[in-house]
């Protein structure tokens, strides 16, 4: 699933600049212009980062990152802002930023740091496995190929969270056997392929390469 980001930013020539980037980088960008507009979508629709401008009209960035942190938010926030003195970046680090970057910026530099604060923050959430452009959230059961959503049966599910648990190691039949249908399982001795297919029919319904792959022989691997 492609991250989705929202930016607060009150100058819109910079707000259209950044989203233009970061959508060509292939992220989802939402925009908000204010902060109090940047706070009510952080809270309705929960982004994979925040980027918000400091100094805004009416309520600040710095406020915003208050009020969010105040309702256990836990998404990465970068804080853009002119200000370059050691006691504002402890300002808004102590307001719950994760990071702080001064304008004028390089946008390679916002670019790296965008990719290091959802790299962690994917590391610290154990239910979200992810390989290439498909992510499964075990806390929601959902899965997403690209922004596509993707409805999986619970067996379905299972397998794939099996294969995405292991990518590119190749499991075998045996193997899927035990730990997706149990030891005691007597069915079809192919319900494995059964359910490989049926997963390839719903991953790629749309075109997409073939991310799961036959070892002859032997079982499968996850491979890109």
């Amino acid at each position: 699933m492609t991250a989705t980001i929202l930016l607060v930013e009150d100058e819109e020539r910079l707000a259209r600049f950044i989203e233009l980037e970061l959508s060509s980088e292939g992220y989802n960008i939402n925009v908000a212009h204010d902060g109090l507009t940047g706070l009510t979508m952080a809270r309705e629709a929960p982004p994979d980062l925040l980027i918000l401008d400091w100094m805004m009209p009416g309520m600040t960035g710095l406020e915003v990152c208050r009020r969010l942190r105040a309702t256990g938010s836990k998404v990465p926030v970068i804080l853009l802002t002119a200000k370059d003195e050691v006691s504002d970046r402890v300002a808004g680090l102590d307001a719950g930023a994760d990071d702080y970057v001064v304008k004028p910026f390089s946008i390679e530099e916002l670019l790296a740091r965008i990719r290091a604060h959802l790299r962690r923050n994917q590391e610290d959430n154990p239910d979200l496995l992810q390989f290439e452009d498909l992510t499964l959230n075990r806390r929601t059961r959902e899965v997403f190929r690209n922004s596509r959503t993707i409805e999986l049966t619970a067996k379905e599910f299972d397998l794939l969270d099996y294969l995405l648990s292991h990518p590119r190691q190749v499991i075998t039949r045996d193997q899927i056997l035990e730990k997706v249908w149990g030891y005691d399982f007597m069915g079809d001795s192919n319900i494995i392929e059964v359910y490989v297919r049926y997963l390839r029919l719903k991953l790629e319904e749309k075109g997409e390469k073939r991310l799961i792959q036959t070892v002859r022989g032997v079982g499968y691997v996850l491979r890109d």
